[in-house]
């Protein structure tokens, strides 16, 4: 059975704030500024949504965003965000599964990689790679391990209990900048958040 966040969507950004504070949203909101205007934005597992309020606070219109969530219940609660003059079309379902054109100017992916193991990374990130434009931006937050004890406690934690709650496959992060590396993209902008538990990166594609 797919992992399927659909038992968290009523708790899942309460937790996440009691948690991490802000930091999660900040680490998503520092990609925003990287969306140029009038183009074509991919949002994959975006959640419950509020990343669509605050796309609408940079751009309010001129973006054709499709948001790609397997959850019903978190594409319901994304359905009700503000999108302005955005055109959004919501696809519940796994990315893996969603034939797209290859038209993307903008790719976001927030906090999507550490639910799967390195085989079913390699074949989301590729899948995703090939709708993505020449020269398109990747907008990637993730965790990551930098040597620091109460990391690897709470990254296990974390595994843990949404291996529990919302069956993910993952019980340990992929590597998931070597997925990069090996398609050619370029770090343009980074910046680290909580201690450097989390990380933004915005990728161009060479």
């Amino acid at each position: 059975m797919a992992a399927n966040f659909n038992n968290s969507a009523w708790f899942y950004d309460r937790l996440s704030r009691l948690v991490y504070g802000k930091a999660l949203i900040n680490a998503q909101v520092f990609l925003l500024q990287n969306i140029p205007t009038n183009t074509n934005v991919l949002i994959v597992g975006g959640g419950t949504g509020w990343i669509l309020d605050e796309i609408t606070k940079i751009h309010s219109s001129g973006l054709n965003i499709t948001y790609v969530e397997i959850a019903p219940n978190m594409i319901a609660l994304s359905k009700k965000r503000n999108t302005a003059g955005n055109y959004v079309v919501f696809v519940n379902d796994a990315i893996e599964n969603v034939s797209l054109p290859a038209d993307f100017d903008v790719v976001i992916t927030p906090f999507l990689f550490d639910n799967f193991t390195e085989q079913t990374t390699q074949k989301i990130f590729d899948h995703i790679h090939e709708i993505l434009k020449p020269n398109g931006l990747w907008l990637n937050c993730d965790f990551q391990l930098t040597g620091k004890w109460w990391q690897n406690v709470l990254l296990r934690s974390m595994f843990l209990f949404f291996r529990t709650v919302c069956n993910i496959e993952a019980s340990q992060l992929p590597d998931v900048e070597k997925h990069f590396a090996a398609h050619n993209y370029k770090t343009i902008e980074e910046q680290k958040f909580f201690g450097d538990f989390l990380i933004s990166k915005v990728y161009k594609m060479a």
